[in-house]
């Protein structure tokens, strides 16, 4: 049996800008240590540490000005956390 998936109608993702590209993805946050993020093509390419990466040739893990761009939104209120 397939269960749903409905963690999204509780709160959906936001569309959140990186404070330092510009970047703008889809963002969730469940709590404090959970966050969701889709990232679209034009997001992808105009993100500053995904090119640094891309040049040097070395795996894209995460980006840290777009963690920490999330981490004001949420402290600030303008990213709503689920389970708060």
């Amino acid at each position: 049996m397939i269960r749903e998936d409905n963690r999204l109608a509780d709160l959906p993702m936001t569309t959140l800008s990186c404070r330092t590209c510009a970047a703008e993805v889809l963002v969730r946050k469940a709590s404090w240590q959970q966050t969701s993020i889709q990232w679209d093509c034009t997001a992808s390419a105009a993100c500053l540490e995904r090119q640094r990466h891309r040049e040097k040739g070395v795996p894209f893990a995460a980006c840290t000005a777009l963690s920490e761009s999330i981490s004001r939104a949420a402290v600030s209120g303008e990213l709503d956390i689920a389970q708060e």
